[in-house]
């Protein structure tokens, strides 16, 4: 989300430098006696031009729609790169290394092979979701792991793991 709020940002700042730089370039000349930087019958063009004009209607349609997808954008919940730890020193952990360390502790329970960790944040609160392939009996031990991990990393409120264990497949 941050690269998308920079992107709109830079260009809402680019397009307000040109207008002032247009408008202050305008003034300038126009103190000075000479024609401005816009044709010289702008003025005339505005007011001929209609909304029932295809560019007209083109333009707005468009400015319509990149305004509703940076709203999108900015409405849309994005998956945090920073867990916050708990206390107001300011500390976090990368969502990607959590992810990692829970998987890799999952996978350090004998049963299971393959695991794959989804962190999501509510608040402060984390919850990790795995998914792995492994003994669907040993989802107590993977639970320990987990959570034994989670105490490792000082997490904060720990009270649901979502943890899905499918049987891996045999080949036949």
């Amino acid at each position: 989300m941050r690269t998308v709020n920079r992107v709109g940002t830079l260009l809402l700042a680019v397009a307000l430098l040109v207008g002032g730089v247009l408008v202050a370039a305008a003034g300038l000349l126009a103190a000075l006696g000479r024609s401005g930087p816009l044709p010289p019958d702008w003025p005339a063009t505005l007011a001929t031009t209609r909304w029932r004009d295809p560019p007209v209607r083109a333009v707005a349609a468009s400015l319509t729609l990149l305004g509703l997808v940076v709203l999108v954008a900015e409405l849309r919940r994005w998956r945090p790169t920073r867990l916050r730890l708990p206390g107001d020193d300011g500390w976090h952990l990368h969502r990607r290394s959590v992810e990692r360390r829970l998987a890799r502790a999952a996978r350090s329970v004998p049963s299971v092979r393959r695991a794959r960790v989804r962190v999501r944040r509510r608040g402060d609160a984390w919850r990790p979701r795995v998914t792995a392939t492994g003994d669907p009996a040993a989802r107590a031990d993977v639970e320990f792991a987990l959570r034994r991990e989670l105490d490792r990393l000082a997490a904060p409120r720990r009270d649901r793991i979502e943890i899905r264990l499918v049987p891996a497949r045999r080949a036949t």
